[in-house]
């Protein structure tokens, strides 16, 4: 069973010897220990019969009191031995975390050695040739835009940039949106965004027909006016 440190130091707390930050941290103690609770419970009422007794009444009972008490040599004993005993502890505790600590980081360097993949030379990213989508309506507002193709196993990769001419006359914002068509006329949207003149977009996108099928890349508005396009075969 473990002991509890602060066991001597019942009789030192009832009699008020403790010293302040002693007493505070025995009274939180108490909070959450029973036998010391107990122990200071069955001592408590000692101040008070000592208090209300006449020494003049037993001084034929008591032996001759010693020339130098020993309470406080007992209390200072008692304390310095509680101090002595946290303070191994603490080394104790110290040691144990730091050996842990040790035998952590040997064995997470070896797991990080040994599960660590072998080196391999990156690949190098191709640069994506870009193209420009051609203009299909003069009265629609001045957009140019250049797009990339990248194609994959399940598709296609879209990368594109897009500009809005500013100093076109035209005051507001338009949604636009960006359309892939594949055989037999099947569409799909891969992005929409909202711009004003002036603005400049970059965006990526990716749709489900692959090199082989995707025929044609459109930019309409969300009215449906087809502003721009890219005849990919």
């Amino acid at each position: 069973m473990t002991r509890c440190e602060f066991a001597h130091d019942d009789g030192a707390y009832v009699l008020g010897a403790l010293a302040p930050a002693d007493r505070a941290a025995y009274e939180r103690h108490l909070a959450g220990c029973a036998a010391c609770r107990d122990a200071v419970a069955e001592i408590a009422v000692l101040p008070g019969l000592l208090g209300r007794l006449d020494p003049t009444t037993l001084e034929e009972f008591l032996p001759p009191p010693p020339e130098v008490s020993r309470v406080p040599d007992l209390i200072a004993t008692a304390r310095d031995r509680r101090r002595r005993e946290r303070t191994r502890s603490r080394r104790r505790y110290a040691l144990t975390a730091l050996v842990a600590a040790g035998f952590a980081l040997v064995l997470g360097v070896a797991g990080a050695s040994a599960l660590r993949p072998a080196p391999t030379t990156a690949p190098t990213a191709q640069a994506v040739r870009m193209v420009s989508m051609a203009p299909v309506a003069a009265k629609t507002p001045a957009v140019h835009a250049e797009i990339g193709l990248s194609g994959t196993k399940w598709g296609t990769e879209v990368t594109m940039h897009c500009g809005y001419d500013a100093t076109a006359g035209y005051g507001k914002a338009y949604t636009f949106r960006l359309v892939a068509r594949g055989p037999d006329d099947a569409t799909e949207q891969i992005a929409s965004w909202l711009a004003a003149p002036g603005d400049d977009v970059n965006l990526r996108g990716a749709t489900r027909f692959t090199d082989a099928e995707l025929v044609r890349l459109e930019l309409l508005r969300a009215d449906g006016t087809l502003v721009l396009s890219y005849d990919v075969r």
